[in-house]
């Protein structure tokens, strides 16, 4: 796609952002089956979801602009979810596992929430208040999101995770 105007440019994140909404509603069901914790599990559960009313709130942004609905490949995404799957294969069910799938989502809903607030700013310098609504109603999920995730961490998961013992050093 050629970008030659703020409109194009806005697009283009809009397509980006629903690409990655897509590739998430694939990957989520897989995480919440990989983890030990249930609490862990309800939360990802639960956010895809809330994933799923995003992607219905990118095509209300669509619509606002006159386009239809489509992704364009999210390449970040993309490595965001293999960097989970491969936390996923690389260790045995456990609660350290979960510690790294936490740490997996969470770098997930900060590229979200950078994707998120940028296009509700271009949403903003271009008049589309209804878009404004809804990239900010996503951007305040994936923050509650992200900080769900580090609570379970904190309080849960990774205290959990210590119990198989520290390494040290040779």
């Amino acid at each position: 796609m050629r970008i030659e105007s703020m409109q194009d440019l806005f697009l283009e994140q809009i397509r980006d952002l629903y690409d990655a909404e897509e590739r998430l509603i694939k990957a989520l069901p897989k995480m919440a089956e990989a983890a030990t914790s249930s609490e862990l599990r309800t939360a990802i559960e639960d956010h895809l979801e809330q994933t799923r009313g995003q992607l219905r709130r990118l095509e209300q942004c669509f619509a606002e602009i006159g386009e239809e609905p489509k992704g364009e490949t999210c390449e970040a995404m993309k490595g965001l979810i293999s960097e989970g799957e491969d936390l996923v294969d690389d260790i045995k069910q456990s609660y350290l596992r979960d510690a790294g799938m936490i740490a997996a989502c969470n770098r997930v809903e900060h590229y979200e929430m950078a994707g998120y607030g940028t296009a509700r700013t271009m949403a903003q310098t271009l008049g589309l208040t209804r878009s404004v609504d809804l990239l900010q109603k996503t951007l305040d999920e994936e923050k509650q999101a992200d900080a769900k995730l580090t609570m379970i961490a904190e309080q849960s998961v990774n205290p959990q995770a210590m119990k198989g013992g520290v390494r040290t050093a040779r």
